[in-house]
């Protein structure tokens, strides 16, 4: 079920020179990923221990970080599977 009140309009970086006309063309469509198929997230547990150690290490409340993974179809196309199996604490500057 899809929530258009929490749906925003996502946008692009601007850039000096475009590779496409930037103005609005048709009707707005909604995109989730999660519309037309089924998500399931795997991690692995080497990765989740890693971020969660940093997550203790680290003195502020709030900290950023990168997970990062694959997205991969399901054989049927009817899911999606997101594999997260990198952590990246990331950069304080």
């Amino acid at each position: 079920q899809i929530c258009l009140e929490r749906m925003v309009p996502f946008s692009f970086p601007l850039s000096k020179c475009a590779l496409w006309d930037p103005e609005p063309v048709g009707d707005v469509i909604g995109s989730h990923i999660s519309y037309y198929r089924n998500p399931k997230l795997s991690i692995m547990e080497k990765t989740l221990r890693l971020a969660y150690r940093h997550a203790k290490q680290n003195e502020k409340q709030l900290f950023s970080c990168f997970l990062l993974g694959t997205l991969l179809v399901d054989e049927d196309g009817e899911g999606i599977t997101v594999i997260i199996d990198r952590f990246d604490p990331g950069r304080e500057i």
